[in-house]
């Protein structure tokens, strides 16, 4: 997995694991920017509260981010106006921009050296500039400082372009680090279940009146049925030297639209998105690195990596109590590309909810919007009997499966009836798993940008040697002998 720009230039303090049992009033599961602000306002309110991170904390895509710190979601409120009417509209609007606001606000009284930038940030069509200005329309209408404008600091010319005034950007480990600082932290703890109040994990139990599920995807399949409720997409950025220097921040809305973000002296280059399992051709980091020799001839690359996104159905986060038969849970999930604003979103309303009962923002985000048919259980059931067989081991295939294979490639091979997800790297070393998914038997796909064995149903990740990298799943991928 490649290194982020913010990993390179930020040094967490270490956490311990969890040692024991412990009791306490809420327990947050995740150690992202949504848990940590989660906790970081429990805390403010008076609860006793404690984070579980199965790894280390900011390790997931909160290290991945672009980190946009924006009310401006894509081509997302004249949607909302119309399938959620004007007034759910006003509030995800208001709620975002009150976001970016308490990032302002935390980072000014705090004191927080995080790289904090006010800027504008921007959407741009090359093609149809329509949509642009419907848009603007409607983000107008709901309060919002926005604008249409044909003039960008891009180095191509699009058809119009969008700009939210009042946005920013910063260093997300770094204002990570410094809000967990007061923080009951634990790392390298990985939960494994929960039971009613009781959250389970490999160091031991933690009780809590409340629990959090701030972990990206939520790992418990029933109830809730949030793997039916979103799919998962990655996508992929470059951090270049010597290109041009950019003000604003600015999103593509065209299908193969890129996003430009600076970062001190460097620029962030994204795109390349695809659903997650359907990248088995690769090349997304070649397309970029074709656009960037496009713009800026003189430019290097000094960084690669990728992110990756829950997809909510109707393209709103679910925030909220996690399902009606479990009143103390509560989720944070499907933040699609926005992960900033949604982070701060979700602490804000998931504190009211736990401390007061309510959230003026509660109606917008409540994942009890939509309601998994009885065809939910059936799936389950059926994807249940797909996984029977997991914890057989593999026999490992003679070379002579692989020899076709070259070196520093990876591909699906089928020997003695099983199926296997071969990796042989460039010294000609061969690294087999089994390419069923161990959530629920789905068949991972290969992605070459990556080198890691991708679950199209649900977005599980897993590397070349079956360590799990992404849930919902909770294990790694069987192994050969």
């Amino acid at each position: 997995m490649q290194e982020s720009i913010w990993n390179r230039t930020a040094s967490l303090r270490p956490r311990e694991p969890l040692s024991g049992d412990r009791k306490v009033d809420a327990a947050v599961i995740g150690g992202g920017l949504a848990g940590i602000l989660t906790a970081h306002f429990l805390r403010a309110a008076g609860l006793e509260t404690v984070v579980l991170e199965a790894a280390r904390a900011g390790s997931g895509q909160t290290g991945r981010t672009t980190a946009k710190i924006t009310a401006q979601h894509g081509l997302i409120y004249e949607r909302l106006i119309d399938q959620l009417g004007r007034e759910k509209a006003v509030l995800y609007a208001q709620a975002n921009q009150w976001a970016v606001a308490e990032y302002r606000r935390m980072v000014r009284e705090g004191g927080i050296d995080c790289d904090f930038t006010d800027c504008p940030a921007h959407l741009y069509a090359t093609g149809d500039p329509w949509s642009i200005h419907r848009e603007a329309e409607a983000a107008h209408s709901l309060g919002i400082d926005a604008a249409c404008t044909a003039d960008t600091e891009l180095p191509f010319p699009v058809a119009a372009a969008l700009r939210f005034e009042h946005q920013a950007r910063f260093h997300p480990l770094r204002f990570l680090d410094a809000v967990a600082e007061p923080l009951e932290l634990y790392e390298q703890t990985r939960v494994r279940d929960v039971e009613g109040n009781r959250v389970i994990t490999d160091r031991g139990t933690v009780t809590a009146e409340h629990v959090v599920f701030a972990c990206h995807y939520p790992f418990r399949n029933v109830p809730g049925y949030y793997f039916l409720r979103m799919h998962q997409e990655r996508s992929y950025v470059l951090a270049l030297e010597n290109a041009a220097g950019l003000e604003g921040m600015y999103f593509g809305t065209d299908g193969d639209g890129l996003s430009f973000r600076p970062q001190g002296d460097l620029l962030l280059l994204g795109g390349g998105g695809h659903r997650t399992g359907e990248n088995s051709a690769g090349g997304q980091y070649q397309k970029l690195r074709q656009a960037a020799r496009s713009f800026w001839p003189e430019s290097r690359e000094t960084a690669a990596w990728s992110a990756q996104d829950g997809m909510p159905l109707d393209g709103v986060p679910y925030i909220g109590r996690f399902s009606a038969a479990t009143p103390n849970w509560y989720v944070a999930t499907g933040f699609q590309k926005w992960g900033m604003t949604s982070s701060m979103v979700a602490a804000r309303l998931l504190t009211d909810l736990i401390t007061t009962g309510a959230s003026p923002w509660e109606e917008v985000f409540t994942p009890q919007r939509f309601q998994p048919s009885a065809a939910g259980k059936a799936l389950l059931q059926e994807s249940a009997q797909a996984a029977k067989g997991l914890g057989r081991r593999l026999f490992t295939p003679p070379r002579a499966e692989v020899e076709a294979l070259p070196r520093g490639h990876g591909g699906v091979v089928e020997y003695r009836g099983e199926k296997l997800g071969v990796y042989k790297d460039d010294g000609g070393e061969v690294f087999c798993v089994s390419v069923r998914c161990p959530h629920l038997g789905c068949q991972l796909e290969w992605n070459p940008d990556e080198k890691s064995w991708d679950c199209p149903c649900h977005g599980s990740r897993f590397d070349y040697r079956g360590r799990l990298l992404d849930g919902p799943a909770q294990r790694d991928a069987d192994v050969p002998e």
